[in-house]
């Protein structure tokens, strides 16, 4: 497998200066850096593998919630990596950075959190790491999984048609209302700590003809662009397809992040009514089709009537 190409933006300019720097890929790893996972040839199967970090302060506020709903989120967001994939769970790592001044009490709890959501997600916690020190708390989640058909980002071809699975918005609604000192709705605040990875969904898309995708942890059209710059094409977004949580203003649906939805690819035409009532009656989310693929390159969000929308932000980008 060729390593994709990266989005745009200040966090992939100095990724793609840190891996122009690093030797080839060694034997038996199909893909590297560039996906939700690096793949690793296991007999007829892949390893799936990622790393995901969650650092106080910029992923999240301890105030915001408890040690346990901290580690919930820590696992979950790894997992969806997983998911973006279309990779069969199989275990966590979990490495703690503690600060100074929280008891020993703090860290039990947080790993309470992490074991919970392993749990739920059928995820085993198999190793880890933990240290003291510094200011704000770390949690470093190396999750791994199986696939024997992944799910790329750098397989969208130009005539195909977007889905998004469930519903978007909310978890950067919360983070919102969260930073002006307001008190995010409930299902908000669930969606923010508690995401859902969709593990099942992205098997079950793919056994029905998804050939490309990715989770949405930046937002859907930074995510969109990862997509479109792995696979070489355009992406159209029709801004009044896309599936916002009732009550969320559509800019934020478009570029809000921590949704951990899956924006797929799939050729015109597969996903019919039939199919599309099939999925929502096993996973009781909708499947939306918000888009296309064209030639080009890059990502255009258009309005209901047409016109071409220009967006303050596009998503979230950690060295804008």
């Amino acid at each position: 497998m060729t390593r994709p190409s990266l989005g745009t933006g200040a966090e992939f300019d100095l990724i793609r200066r840190l891996l122009d720097a690093s030797a080839p890929d060694p034997p038996r790893v199909a893909l590297g850096a560039g996906d939700d996972c690096a793949l690793i040839e296991a007999g007829e199967d892949y390893l799936a593998i990622s790393v995901d970090l969650a650092v106080e302060g910029v992923h999240f506020r301890a105030d915001w919630g408890t040690p346990e709903l901290i580690g919930q989120r820590a696992v979950r967001a790894a997992a969806s990596d997983l998911a973006a994939m279309a990779a069969v769970p199989i275990g966590a790592l979990v490495a703690l950075s503690v600060p100074d001044d929280r008891d020993p009490g703090f860290t039990v709890r947080v790993g309470a959190g992490c074991r919970e959501a392993a749990e739920a997600l059928e995820l085993g916690i198999i190793g880890g790491d933990l240290a003291r020190g510094g200011s704000e708390l770390r949690l470093d989640v190396v999750a791994v999984g199986s696939v024997r058909e992944p799910l790329l980002r750098g397989r969208a071809r130009a005539g195909d048609e977007l889905w998004v699975t469930g519903r978007v918005g909310a978890a950067a609604a919360a983070v919102e209302e969260w930073r002006a000192g307001r008190e995010p709705a409930p299902e908000a605040q669930a969606r923010f700590w508690r995401p859902e990875p969709r593990l099942s969904e992205a098997r079950w898309l793919v056994e029905r003809g998804a050939s490309a995708g990715i989770d949405l942890s930046d937002g859907l059209v930074a995510d969109a662009g990862h997509i479109a710059a792995a696979s070489g094409v355009g992406i159209e977004i029709d801004a009044g397809d896309v599936p916002a949580v009732s009550g969320i203003d559509l800019p934020l649906a478009l570029s809000g992040g921590e949704d951990y939805e899956l924006l797929v690819a799939v050729r015109q035409g597969i996903f019919e009514e039939a199919v599309v009532e099939q999925f929502e009656e096993v996973f009781g989310i909708p499947l939306s089709r918000v888009g296309r693929v064209v030639v080009g390159h890059g990502v255009r969000v258009f309005g209901d009537g047409g016109q071409e929308m220009e967006l303050e932000t596009r998503g979230y980008d950690h060295f804008a």
